[in-house]
């Protein structure tokens, strides 16, 4: 540290505001920063300054002017500022806005620079020039058309019939979910859209994994519009109570379709059960390749696809999603989601793509096509899993063996082959390998060629990853009790992993929750 960093940071300890301002960076002519690997979209950018050079003894009358612009995006937006002035006095803080900031590319470049105006010598000759305390940069939905509105408890009580067990009809490892009763609709028409119906989702109060499911629910899906993912309309807090109200989608979930109690399955033809595998993926095509927001699911299985009344699926459950980072290889993070559908390299090392939501696709689409659940375990026997059992039919030449035998042959002998073949791509053991999810759809949909899945002849791949997640399955299992005979359907999440959120606070958000800002957790470069 040289004599007048020294000086520097004495001279700055007698500032009596927030810490934020009680240090800053200079410059001799010039500072720029570079927010790199930042999503397309607008942002609001805020620039905080105090001036700190300055003593009691050291005043502007005797010092003379630091006065310098700034630009942003190479644009000029303020010129000849002067700090000292603006804020009236020494060490007071004044922070400059700008909502509308536009990212074209994958950069932000904020440049602070002295043009010659002022003096040169503030308190030494060394140091002149632009001054800056902090920068907080956060992408800006206000250009996003949010769903979501308020509801009253009151409301939601006497709408569910005091959550009555006839009305539900859902359960889940957050909560339970309950439909609205008809015959109340008329009672909050203008609240909803032409009184459609709706779900109401209770979360678990003594789940902390809810609590964060809740903020991480609104802030996704509220700014995420798309004909195969479900609408959120709205949410309500009551004490430490979380609800969450979305449309009502008439045939339950896929998994109920196929696996749910004898007299609730419904017949799933094969061109309907190719519709609902088309549908997923434009879904997820949106999600990962065409929305503003670049989103990982983390948590696409059976039970997180719903059937509207002409049985189109849409994306439901966003509680565990994910904004991606574009230019980045993974984001390492605590695994999340549910057993049986995680991607291996996500399960055990906490790399997290796009592709791990391709994977979990894959293994959906082998449940359609053979309407069985992917992972299942008897007491005291083997387990049965969907991609191995894929795996030896491929190997024997029978793979049409993997067939509902409840489609009879009600099928295109072609089509179901390429629907297969593309399931067993998005399950490849390397993450390369597997397909984009817009690729997907250009397969399902016959616009482009659907290459035949080769099983890897080379065993270090393929025969040591299977045993890595086997041992998964069989650490899922040590975690419930007793007689074990299905692998349970219930998300899971590390506490940490997903944003924290108290019902009693009027100040939560979705984005950092420090108390000092920062450029939006993204790396920055100074010149």
């Amino acid at each position: 540290m040289s004599n007048l960093d020294a000086n520097y940071i004495a001279t700055s300890l007698n500032i009596t505001g927030p810490d934020l301002y009680r240090t800053a960076r200079i410059a001799l002519l010039s500072l720029k920063y570079y927010g790199l690997c930042m999503l397309k979209g607008n942002y609001k950018l805020r620039l905080y300054f105090s001036e700190i050079m300055f003593t009691d003894d050291q005043t502007f009358s005797n010092l003379g002017k630091r006065l310098f612009d700034i630009s942003i995006q190479g644009n000029l937006v303020l010129k000849d500022i002067n700090i000292m002035e603006e804020a009236r006095g020494v060490g007071k803080g004044i922070v400059r806005e700008f909502d509308n900031v536009t990212v074209i590319g994958s950069t932000l470049e904020i440049h602070l620079y002295w043009v010659g105006k002022g003096t040169t010598a503030i308190p030494y000759t060394s140091v002149y020039g632009p001054l800056i305390s902090a920068i907080s940069v956060t992408l800006n939905l206000k250009g996003v058309e949010l769903q979501t509105r308020k509801f009253t408890f009151t409301q939601l009580k006497d709408a569910t019939t005091n959550f009555d067990q006839s009305n539900k009809i859902g359960e889940g490892g957050f909560g339970t979910v309950y439909k609205i009763c008809i015959n109340y609709l008329s009672q909050i028409h203008g609240i909803l859209v032409d009184g459609t119906l709706i779900a109401v989702k209770q979360l678990s109060s003594k789940s902390k994994q809810g609590n964060r499911e809740f903020v991480n629910e609104i802030g996704m899906i509220s700014a995420l519009q798309h004909p195969h993912l479900v609408n959120l309309y709205g949410c309500c807090i009551d004490g430490n109570q979380l609800y969450l109200v979305y449309e009502h989608m008439e045939n339950n979930s896929v998994s109920h379709a196929l696996f749910g109690a004898e007299e609730s399955q419904l017949k799933l033809d094969w061109p309907t059960r190719h519709n609902i595998c088309v549908g997923i993926a434009k879904g997820l095509a949106y999600l990962h390749e065409e929305s503003s927001l670049k989103v990982i699911h983390r948590d696409i299985k059976a039970t997180n696809v719903l059937l509207d009344t002409h049985l189109n699926p849409k994306i439901s459950d966003f509680g565990l999603a994910k904004l991606a980072e574009e230019d980045k290889t993974h984001i390492s993070t605590r695994a999340a989601g549910t057993f049986g559908y995680m991607t291996p390299e996500y399960a055990l090392r906490g790399h997290l793509t796009d592709k791990a939501d391709v994977y979990s696709f894959g293994i959906v689409v082998l449940e359609i096509i053979s309407g069985k659940k992917n992972s299942t375990q008897q007491t005291n026997a083997e387990g049965f899993y969907i991609l191995d059992w894929a795996h030896v039919l491929k190997s024997e030449g029978n793979l049409m063996n993997l067939v509902d035998p409840k489609l009879s042959t009600e099928f295109n002998n072609e089509e179901i082959m390429a629907t297969i073949n593309v399931a067993l791509h998005c399950c490849n053991s390397t993450s390369k390998l597997r397909p984009t999810m817009s690729a997907v759809v250009s397969m399902l949909e016959g616009k482009v060629a659907v290459e035949e899945f080769v099983l890897d002849p080379n065993p270090s791949t393929s025969d040591e990853m299977d045993p890595m997640v086997k041992k998964l399955f069989q650490f899922c299992l040590r975690r419930g009790a007793g007689s074990v005979e299905r692998l349970s359907d219930d998300s899971f999440a590390a506490f940490d992993d997903i944003h924290p959120f108290n019902p009693h606070s009027d100040t939560n958000s979705l984005s950092s929750h420090s108390a000092t800002p920062i450029p939006s957790a993204r790396p920055i470069r100074v010149e």
